[in-house]
């Protein structure tokens, strides 16, 4: 006799399906966020499911405000849309106690004035030289400056920066942090972002040439850095 009560394998709970369209909705938000604006037809084929599929979801974070889109002319046809992340997304990806970190450098700057906050600043950077040294072979061992800007992204990633590194022509690399975890304060505190700098300089040495070629506080997407040998 036909069990009435078997479910196809096919079936889903509602619990299921509420939990694939959240993974589906998280999926887009992090495409956005890695590569910048794109069409629906374009993270679909990203993610292998239907276009339609994904201008729904679009739709919901639309609503929601995450995303919005602009739309831009081509050679031939109607204009696309281009998606992307608003800044409401912003507090959808990892900032590290940012109303903390603002707080504790405003503190600092009012107590000790500008001098003491570059010396904290200053003990920070020699810190974060050392953690990195430490925690990564490559750059402690002294391997090629390529190997070196590759263990940084790593180490960068782990800490919420989305980091990658993208080959560019002439041997170059491009060291790319498509999200900044202490951005409230970076932006109440443009040493932080020096400092930074500061990092990658000293680990990499003197080989080579670091430039910051785009930056999230000055209305980027993204945070990069070109890199290339002297």
């Amino acid at each position: 006799m036909k069990n009435h009560f078997n479910i196809s394998k096919t079936d889903k709970s509602p619990v299921e399906n509420v939990e694939e369209r959240q993974k589906s909705k998280d999926q887009i938000l992090y495409l956005l966020k890695m590569q910048g604006a794109q069409t629906a037809t374009n993270i679909a084929k990203q993610l292998g499911v239907s276009a339609m599929a994904v201008r729904q979801h679009l739709q919901v974070l639309r609503g929601e405000k995450w995303v919005t889109y602009y739309q831009e002319r081509r050679p031939q046809g109607r204009p696309v849309k281009l998606w992307h992340l608003t800044e409401h997304c912003t507090s959808q990806f990892p900032d590290s106690h940012a109303d903390l970190m603002v707080d504790l450098l405003r503190g600092v700057e009012t107590v000790f004035g500008s001098s003491g906050l570059e010396k904290l600043l200053a003990e920070r950077t020699g810190r974060q030289i050392q953690a990195y040294t430490a925690r990564s072979a490559e750059i402690a061992k002294g391997k090629d400056w390529a190997q070196k800007v590759k263990a940084i992204a790593h180490l960068r990633d782990q800490e919420g920066y989305m980091a990658e590194v993208v080959a560019q022509p002439d041997d170059a690399l491009l060291l790319v942090e498509n999200h900044c975890p202490v951005r409230s304060a970076a932006s109440s505190c443009q040493l932080l972002c020096r400092s930074e700098l500061e990092v990658f300089r000293t680990l990499l040495g003197a080989e080579v040439s670091i430039q910051r070629v785009e930056h999230i506080l000055q209305g980027d997407r993204r945070c990069a850095y070109l890199i290339k040998k002297v």
